[in-house]
């Protein structure tokens, strides 16, 4: 299979975050997508087929980058996607509103001796505003090929850009720069005598912006000749004593603004249409916030927490797997398996059947399945970009920044799932804050639906709660953004115009995040069942219950709650249905109920989620998540047992 994709010609996708590079992926592929870790790395990288003119090809949708200088780990992954994979043909897409800010890049892959083809994309939403683009004089001015389109509505453009790949025939360009930095290329540039991908005059304009990876691999092809490429790098950087990152930005925007002249005309656009009202009204924090709240309720609790998590799991695991599944299987294991030892291990009460397979597929399936759907029909939509903005100031208070929202609504219906997705993140400190965040006070959508309708029946203890979780929520994030090491976020995002999500881009984002559960969540469950059934063996259950007891009379709880906290830590929702059936048998008055509840929501993440934790963070930050998350959760529980008790609230 990798000798295939070797073989195989390959289309890179590069650009922007949010102009429609997924579209384009989407587009080309269809459904026949993996997506998977870069090496060495934890950012995901999207591979497909596709065939163009009876031809196969291998399409790459990279992440989104601002520049080949790159600042994040995602833009690393992406420019080192451009030096390792030998492209056929790098697609960059753009959004013909901001070309002028966005084909600085474009001329840095062309000076990069990469074989580029330009994809104006968003046209319509440019036209839209009385912007009237030339793409026959950008594409001679530019010698490469350049296609107008809207893929994102209509897949106008979609035959021009399939018949450009199938035609494609590199071409080298060169823009001239100003006489002196010209004479600083030529200098260093002519004293490299490896063999590289990049021309070696785009490596030059990157060691002279002191870029190390470039340093690192120049250094390898150049053995001893190095020596004098360094020195003559240096040299200049002393001679010119002037900011050469600002220089070359500089003159890379006076040719783009040459390259322009004519291209673009602007005309009197239409009136703004609802799409830009309502664009603005999410990003205002009066409308913004009812707008959230709308799309949580709907969205996240109606449609994951009641329909996924209450009626699809009643049908799939108390009509499914209670009266037939579970029968048959406990039946023909009973009868020829006749090792005690084995037989609990399969369809034990902590069985691989009826704990794993069954919580994998009759519970969590369906929640995260729905949520999948909630999540691409949002993305698609274009409203993430803009609660990022809404958001981007009262997360820089917690030491992240609006892209972190994306993670922290995404645990609302998964943890575990969410936990994956703070890779996306920009620097490893970014990545630690969300991740005890979402540990600490991002209830599932599982938990989250049983508590609130277990705390729905008393009076003011649903508000208790919620106060309790966004005041720990906000709390320990800015004390975390004081101790965790590292530099703070910067925050900037390309606004995607807002549209109907499309059915056929809902399906593949959906199907392919489903494939993801199978392969990397799914056998996380058989791990739990199997630490569950040996804990059970061993007694180690039963002494886990009885070291729980002395920490529930601490928080005011009856030694009952010691099993729900412990079931808790394996299933979530399966600790707060302990607490249902604890206040069901009158053990629980209000006050305790309220205690319990808060206690159980910010207490350890589950095991799934633990075990994402340390593959995603490492052993040694995932303990100290852990450990923490203990302390915390008891220690608000404690106290405001203690409050509730003193001030008769409830």
């Amino acid at each position: 299979m990798q000798k295939q994709q070797r073989d195989e010609k390959k289309i890179i996708l590069v650009g922007n975050p949010n102009v429609g590079k997924s579209v384009v992926f989407n587009t080309l592929t269809g459904s026949y997508t993996t997506v998977s870790n870069y090496p060495g790395t934890s950012v995901e990288v999207s591979r497909g087929q596709c065939q163009i003119a009876d031809e196969s090809f291998l399409v790459l949708d990279t992440p989104g980058m601002y520049s080949l200088l790159p600042i994040t780990e995602e833009e690393r992954v992406a420019r080192r996607i451009l030096l390792e994979e030998s492209p056929y043909v790098v697609v960059h897409v753009i959004d013909a509103r901001n070309l002028e800010r966005m084909l600085p890049m474009t001329l840095q892959l062309i000076e990069a001796g990469l074989p580029v083809l330009l994809l104006v994309n968003i046209m319509d939403e440019a036209e839209r505003v009385g912007m009237q683009i030339d793409i026959s004089l950008l594409q001679e001015k530019l010698q490469i090929p350049v296609i107008g389109g809207a893929l994102g509505r209509g897949k106008r453009g979609l035959w021009e850009l399939r018949d450009a790949i199938s035609d494609f025939q590199p071409r080298q360009t060169t823009f001239v720069y100003a006489t002196d930095l010209e004479k600083d290329i030529q200098k260093i540039s002519t004293l490299m005598q490896g063999d590289y991908i990049l021309s070696k005059r785009c490596l030059t304009l990157m060691l002279l912006q002191r870029d190390e990876e470039i340093v690192q691999r120049v250094q390898d092809r150049e053995n001893s000749q190095y020596a004098k490429v360094e020195n003559a790098v240096n040299e200049t950087v002393f001679a010119r004593r002037v900011d050469l990152h600002l220089r070359i930005s500089l003159e890379r925007k006076r040719i783009c603004k040459g390259l322009l002249a004519g291209v673009i005309t602007q005309q009197e656009g239409e009136r703004p249409v609802f799409a830009d009202r309502f664009s603005n009204w999410t990003m205002n924090p009066w409308t913004g916030i009812p707008l959230l709240l709308l799309v949580l309720y709907f969205g996240i609790y109606q449609f994951v927490g009641v329909f996924g998590a209450g009626t699809i799991v009643d049908f799939l695991e108390g009509g499914i797997f209670e009266e037939y599944l579970n029968p048959w299987v406990i039946g023909w294991c009973e009868q020829y398996i006749p090792w005690y030892w084995l037989n609990e291990l399969l369809v034990g009460e902590y069985g691989l059947f009826t704990l794993g397979v069954r919580y994998a597929v009759a519970i969590i399936l369906p929640i995260v399945g729905t949520f999948f759907i909630a999540f691409a029909v949002i993305e698609d939509s274009g409203y993430f970009p803009r609660l990022a903005m809404l958001v981007d100031r009262v997360f820089k208070r917690i030491g992240l920044n609006g892209r972190a929202v994306i993670p922290m609504v995404l645990g609302f219906g998964c943890d575990t799932m969410a936990t994956v997705v703070t890779r996306t993140l920009e620097s490893t400190r970014e990545r630690v804050i969300a991740t005890l965040l979402l540990a600490l006070a991002i209830p599932c959508s599982a938990q989250m639906g049983v508590i609130l309708g277990l705390l729905s029946s008393v009076p003011g203890a649903l508000m208790v709660w919620l106060v309790c979780m966004v005041g720990v929520f906000l709390l320990v994030g800015f004390l975390a953004a004081q101790v965790v090491p590292g530099e703070r976020p910067m925050f900037y995002m390309e606004i995607p115009p807002m549209r109907l999500p499309q059915l056929q881009n809902v399906m593949v984002k959906t199907l392919t995040r489903m494939q993801w559960y199978f392969l990397e969540i799914f056998p996380l469950f058989m791990i739990a069942s199997v630490l569950l059934w040996a804990g059970k063996l061993s007694g180690a259950l039963e002494w886990l219950v009885e070291m729980f007891n002395p920490i529930m009379r601490l928080l005011g709880l009856p030694g009952e709650a010691s099993t729900a906290f412990i079931l808790g830590f394996f299933r979530r929702d399966f600790g707060a249905a302990g607490l249902y059936d604890l206040q069901t048998e009158g053990l629980l008055d209000p006050v305790q109920l309220t205690v319990a509840a808060v206690t159980l929501t910010l207490f350890v993440p589950c095991v799934a989620q633990f075990l994402v934790m340390q593959r995603e963070r490492g052993w040694r930050t995932a303990l100290i998540i852990f450990f923490v998350v203990t302390g915390l959760a008891f220690s608000v529980g404690w106290s405001l047992n203690q409050f509730l008790l003193m001030t008769g609230i409830l």
